[in-house]
């Protein structure tokens, strides 16, 4: 199976695509010479980016202006994943974390992570992987987190939300591969893409060296898609990482993570 049809037919979507990751996936696939869907919510960022790419590289740039965390949003792109040129390869980049513990939170606002960060992915991968399995070729790069591989934030349920993404593209992957169609959660590690500010989230106790490069996790995993891998992982320290919160003991977890982002003290209750 492969992923780069002929230069005509490659065009991919991508979702949360004028910032971080969804934006290095942007700049490297238009290099590599596929045409684009770039879809987030600011119309006037996606137009920048489009005009940019488009005098670099020379590719068709269109953009969908959509909030995914609503049934408009969605709908809006699976239309364009079921019609129209032919999407080789979807990017379900876009995502959200709330920088606050789930006793403090609302349920409004922890349903709107889950339909960004679940529900929307449900959606478009859905959506995309009719028109794939028919051609029998294309393929799907679920953007997840190392974090979904255990309860590491006390308190959130982000990595809880990224747990599913991780499970649901590695059983996906599993129906769809005797039809030449691949689906990989990418499960970075923490990645400089402006990601945690945009959000509130104060990182500045993180060591640099835990820092990825958002061109260098995209370089990994479009390399993994490449090798047939149902999760990526990118980088060694994070391999490990996912390792250990893959099979090491919960009470140890408990007692060994730090992050205090969803913690609560019972003093300020």
């Amino acid at each position: 199976m492969t992923v780069e049809p002929p230069a005509t037919e490659r065009w991919a979507l991508i979702t949360g695509a004028t910032a971080g990751i969804g934006e290095a996936f942007a700049r490297r696939l238009a290099a590599e010479g596929w045409d684009l869907v770039l879809v987030a919510r600011d119309a006037a960022r996606l137009a920048e980016v489009a005009t940019e790419l488009t005098g670099r590289h020379g590719r068709q740039v269109e953009t969908i202006s959509a909030d995914l965390s609503t049934d408009d949003g969605c709908a809006a792109v699976e239309r364009r994943l079921t019609a129209g040129a032919p999407v080789r390869l979807l990017v379900n980049n876009a995502g959200v974390s709330l920088n606050q513990p789930f006793l403090r939170s609302t349920a409004e606002d922890e349903a709107r992570l889950l339909r960004l960060n679940v529900h929307a992915v449900l959606r478009l991968t859905q959506a995309a992987l009719g028109p794939m399995t028919a051609r029998r070729g294309g393929a799907v790069i679920n953007v997840s987190s190392v974090a979904g591989f255990a309860p590491v934030m006390p308190g959130s349920t982000y990595p809880a939300s990224k747990a599913w993404v991780t499970s649901f593209s590695e059983s996906v992957d599993q129906s769809v591969r005797p039809f030449g169609v691949r689906v990989m959660a990418l499960c970075p590690g923490y990645t400089r893409t402006g990601y945690h500010e945009r959000n509130g989230i104060d990182m500045s106790g993180t060591p640099r060296w835990m820092w990825l490069r958002a061109d260098d996790v995209v370089a990994e995993a479009l390399r993994d898609l490449q090798k047939g891998r149902s999760v990526s992982v990118p980088d060694w320290k994070y391999k490990l990482a996912a390792a250990g919160l893959r099979y090491a003991p919960r009470r140890l977890l408990r007692a060994a993570y730090r992050d205090r982002r969803g913690r609560i003290d019972p003093a300020d209750g």
